[in-house]
């Protein structure tokens, strides 16, 4: 096809742009930070790592209907001057892919000339506006926010195609991150790259799109972040709080700096601004005002500029330098930076060693930590990795991630405190660690002491190898944690065990860490017992085995309609076999447990032996479930026998204790409100936000 005078415009336009921004940026940033910014312009990224689209396919206009609401939660105000093509692709994205929440579609016409005004209203359900005149970005953005009926304000450029599900994660920002004033979208070019990962403000005045041309699923941008700033061309805001601030500020009409502004507004009232990754728009990036900004409305942005950085002249004093490297001004910048690391990225309903490092994340990030994750194995666990980079976590994996000692040797230097998980993990890193990162604490987290765990399995089966193998392990552990500044166990036992063996080693208690639940239905609606627990943890194994064998025929002869729910992952022939046992269910993995937390009258917990403190104790008891235990499976968790707990340790009394809880109301009562408090005095987040201060966050004890 042969180029146009209209492409070839195009491309002088882009040519002059750059080359004007480029001598913009040989002022104010110097030589090298502008070279990095040329070459990151021509940066590859390989195909696999763009992002895979949905574009709808362009044909002529036929009427369509878009999702309308009279009730709506948000509001889509999409300013439009001329432009129809993209209109129509923008509208026809939203009709293909509809928000779950209930919404409002207001297109602002600011005066088309093309066929908008005629082929727009004819689509059923827009709210369609025309001005009277033509006033700019800004003037069409605040008349569609005035005409808008919903919680939130959700600012749309026409020149967008919105991806599935983009709504519904940008709305999600408000309620998983308390404190969010502003939530902006993460913008990608219509060739898979990346355009804009939130919005950086330098001290001059002058924003950068960080991110930009790079990969969508690099670890920097693949995480829910604070930003200075988002770009307007895809932002959510509380209607009411976009009408106190006064909507968009007209000092900066027609447009341009009109949303760096209202972010700055948004962070002085003490909220936050949120870029959120998992809301994906394709923006067409300067169809409308072109990109040279000497030329048209884009001229606007240089202008702006001055009078952005007039009006916020105290605030950006605090901001960084421009030649401040953006990976610097972006990630963590000014807050404590924690190192996690583990074997595997924690899968917290499966196990509850994940669900306690998940939720000292989550304490972390509260505490105003950034936090980095990095997994031995550099795998991306899908929805696991996803879960932890939106409660805000920088996450690594591969390739973006190189092996351990390249990654610790360009990143080591950001860390205050390194917390490694489990002591086969830390002897690899160890070294590495007092060599690339010798400014950081190096905290060294059991999860359970491992060689306890061995000990106890090997006396109870009277093995003399394990019970070497028990030996060997206590060496490497008692090796590990002599070399860390800190060590965490779970449990005051644990503790006293290390002052015996480890005796010169500082020692805190970090226990399971458990969000308090509501108390769920009661007694009569409850039915059954359950265990939760999963079956690459050898005691477990043993546990519902024994159970099964000795326990269960015990309680059948007493209670023939009650059924036994076992719940864990990786279910070994051995368990799987005792399906064919009356009464008794094998579930495998169930990804979520609140039905049976809830709808199951008891919990048990009959490990003969292990080590640390039992989350599938906590758990329950977290959600007013009643538990029946062994003393080992209670071992350290500030319980009282049949005030709190039921406890046995031989099959004849443990199905008399089982049996009690299920039938006494009263007892069953006592039980789960006792078993809540305890949970919310001994393992929440409150419970553990002291030992975080001091041991990983470095406070002084109180």
């Amino acid at each position: 096809m042969p180029m146009s005078w209209t492409d070839l415009r195009f491309l002088l336009d882009r040519g002059t742009g750059l080359f004007r921004r480029g001598v913009a940026s040989l002022r104010t940033r110097g030589a090298a930070a502008s070279w990095q910014r040329v070459l990151k312009q021509f940066q590859r990224v390989p195909a696999a790592q763009r992002a895979a689209l949905y574009l709808p396919e362009a044909a002529p206009f036929a009427a369509f209907a878009v999702p309308a609401s009279d009730a709506p939660r948000a509001s889509i105000v999409i300013p439009v001057y001329g432009q129809f093509a993209h209109t129509l692709a923008c509208l026809r994205a939203l009709a293909a892919h509809p928000p779950r929440v209930a919404v409002e579609l207001i297109v602002v016409d600011d005066g088309s000339t093309d066929q908008s005004a005629v082929l727009l209203p004819r689509i059923d359900g827009l709210r369609y506006h025309r001005r009277a005149a033509n006033g700019g970005f800004i003037a069409a953005c605040n008349d569609g926010a005035a005409l808008a009926r919903g919680e939130y304000l959700v600012f749309l450029n026409n020149d967008t195609v919105p991806q599935p599900g983009w709504l519904d994660a940008l709305l999600a920002t408000f309620e998983e991150h308390p404190g969010t004033g502003l939530a902006g979208a993460q913008l990608l070019y219509p060739d898979g790259r990346l355009q804009e990962a939130g919005g950086l403000v330098f001290a001059d005045g002058a924003g950068f799109n960080y991110g930009r041309f790079g990969a969508p699923a690099d670890p920097r941008y693949a995480f829910v972040r604070d930003a200075d700033y988002c770009s307007g061309a895809a932002i959510a805001i509380p209607r009411a709080l976009f009408g106190r601030l006064g909507g968009f500020d007209p000092r900066f009409s027609p447009a341009y700096y009109e949303d760096t502004d209202l972010a700055m507004a948004v962070r002085a009232c003490g909220l936050a601004v949120r870029y959120q990754p998992a809301s994906r728009v394709v923006h067409e990036e300067g169809s409308t005002a072109g990109t040279d900004l000497a030329a048209g409305a884009k001229a606007y942005q240089r202008l702006n500029q001055a009078v952005f950085a007039e009006k916020w002249r105290d605030a950006l004093s605090r901001q960084p330098g421009s030649d401040t490297p953006a990976d610097r001004a972006a990630l963590g910048r000014g807050r404590r930076c924690v190192l996690i690391v583990d074997a595997l990225t924690p899968q917290p309903d499966r196990d509850s060693g994940s669900l306690r490092l998940v939720n000292l994340m989550r304490l972390l990030r509260e505490e105003g930590a950034h936090v980095v994750f990095m997994p031995a194995d550099r795998d991306h666990a899908g929805r696991h990795t996803q879960a932890l980079q939106q409660l805000g976590v920088e996450v690594w994996y591969a390739p973006f991630a190189r092996p351990m000692p390249d990654w610790l040797r360009a990143h080591g230097a950001r860390f205050d405190t390194v917390l490694v998980c489990r002591h086969y993990v830390m002897r690899e890193l160890l070294p590495l660690l007092r060599r690339h990162a010798p400014q950081a604490r190096v905290v060294f987290d059991t999860v359970d002491l491992h060689y306890l765990r061995e000990r106890r399995g090997a006396e109870l089966a009277g093995d003399a190898a394990l019970a070497r193998a028990a030996e060997r392990t206590r060496a490497l552990e008692l090796q590990v944690i002599a070399g860390s500044d800190t060590t965490l166990v779970v449990s005051e036992v644990e503790r006293e065990l290390l002052a015996s063996d480890a005796p010169g080693a500082q020692v805190a208690v970090l226990s399971n860490l458990h969000r308090v639940a509501a108390a769920g239905p009661g007694f009569e609606a409850r039915r059954d017992v359950v265990f939760v627990g999963g079956f690459r943890h050898p005691p477990n194994v043993d546990a519902v085995r024994w159970f099964v064998d000795q326990v269960w025929p015990r309680v059948l002869a007493r209670e023939p309609a009650m059924r036994f729910h076992c719940i864990g992952g990786d279910v070994p022939a051995q368990i799987a076999a005792l399906a064919r046992r009356p009464g008794v269910v094998i579930h495998g993995h169930v990804p979520d447990l609140t039905p049976h937390l809830d709808g199951a009258r008891l919990a048990v917990a009959p490990l003969r032996f292990g080590a640390g403190v039992k989350g599938k104790v906590n758990l329950s008891m977290a959600h007013g479930q009643p538990v029946v235990a062994t003393r080992c499976a209670v071992e350290g968790m500030h319980l009282r026998e049949d005030e709190d707990v039921l406890v046995a340790d031989d099959a004849e009394g443990f199905a008399a204790a089982l049996l009690r809880g299920y039938c006494d109301e009263v007892l069953w009562q006592r039980l789960a409100a006792n078993g809540r408090t305890n949970v919310q005095r001994h393992f929440s987040l409150d419970a553990g936000r002291s030992v975080v201060r001091r041991v990983l966050l470095g406070e002084p004890q109180a």
